[in-house]
C-alpha cells in the first residue's frame, strides 16, 4: 500500500466503522475455533496493530509486517515485537510453529497467492488452522483496490481451490458484510462506470454515518460464527494443515 494509507490506518483503525466490525466479527469467529492453551497465533501483514490486541485473547501472539511505520507503529500501540516478514520467502519463523495464522485482507497485496498459501501451510502446526479473509469479486476492482495495490479479488470458490491447492483443508468458505453488499457493491460500480481511478474507501465517515454503518456491518458478528452468507464484499475461510493433504507441485 501507499504510505499514506498506513498511515492513515493508524490513525482511524480503532474508529472506522470497517475495522472495528470486521475485528468483532473475526474475534467471535475465533472464540469458536477453540484453539488449545498456550496457543502460538501469528499475524502475517500486521499493518498498524490494530488486531493485535484483540489476537491476544486466544494465546501468545507473534507478528510480521513488511512497512516499516506500519510495523513500529504496531509494536509501540501493543507493546508487542513486530518483525519484518512479507510471504511468501520472508517470513523469520520455523515451520510447524503456530496453532493459528491470521491473514485479514493481505492475500490480494500477494502476486504469488499460491505460494503464499503454501507458506502459510509450512508454519502451520499439524492441525493448525489459519483464517483468511480477501476482498470478494473482481468485478468490484476498482479504485480502492488500485489505491491499495490490490493484485485481484476472489470469490469463495477460487480461494477454496488456491487453499487445496497450498496443501490446506477447508474447514469453512463463505463471505461476510453481506448487509451492506449492496450499497457498497452500487457505489463502486458507479465508480467505475464514471472512470474514477483514485481514491479509496478508508476515510473515516462522519460521526452519525460511522456509527450506522458499524451498527449494520457488526451485526453479522452473531451469524458467521455459526454460518457464513452465500455472498458479500469479503470472503472468509478456516484452512487446516491436515496430514491426508499435500501442496500441489
Amino acid at each position: 500500500m501507499d504510505p499514506e494509507l498506513y498511515r492513515g490506518m493508524a490513525e482511524t483503525q480503532q474508529k472506522h466503522w470497517w475495522f472495528r466490525a470486521r475485528r468483532e466479527i473475526l474475534a467471535r469467529l475465533i472464540a469458536r475455533l477453540r484453539l488449545p492453551a498456550q496457543a502460538q497465533l501469528l499475524e502475517i501483514g500486521a499493518g498498524a496493530g490494530g488486531n493485535l490486541g484483540m489476537l491476544s485473547r486466544y494465546g501468545t501472539v507473534s507478528a510480521v509486517e513488511m512497512d516499516g511505520f506500519a510495523g513500529a507503529y504496531a509494536s509501540g500501540m501493543s507493546g508487542l515485537k513486530v518483525s519484518y516478514g512479507r510471504l511468501p520467502d520472508a517470513v523469520p519463523f520455523n515451520d510447524t510453529s503456530f496453532d493459528l495464522i491470521c491473514l485479514f485482507d493481505v492475500l490480494e497485496h500477494i502476486e504469488d497467492d499460491t505460494s503464499a498459501l503454501k507458506r502459510v501451510h509450512q508454519l502451520l502446526k499439524p492441525g493448525g488452522r489459519a483464517v483468511v479473509t480477501v476482498p470478494a469479486y473482481q468485478w468490484l476492482y476498482g479504485a480502492h483496490d488500485r489505491a491499495h495495490h490490490h493484485f485481484r479479488r476472489y470469490t469463495a470458490r477460487q480461494l477454496h481451490l488456491k487453499a487445496r491447492n497450498a496443501g490446506l483443508r477447508v474447514d469453512r468458505s463463505g463471505y461476510f458484510n453481506a448487509f451492506l453488499f449492496p450499497l457498497i457493491a452500487v457505489r463502486r460500480l458507479q465508480k467505475i462506470a464514471t472512470g474514477q481511478h483514485d481514491g479509496h474507501d478508508a476515510a473515516l465517515p462522519s460521526r452519525v454515518v460511522n456509527g450506522l454503518l458499524y451498527g449494520i456491518f457488526s451485526a453479522e458478528k452473531y451469524i458467521i460464527p455459526i454460518a457464513l452468507f452465500p455472498y458479500g464484499t469479503s470472503v472468509l475461510t478456516v484452512l487446516v494443515r491436515d496430514a491426508s493433504h499435500e501442496p500441489r507441485v
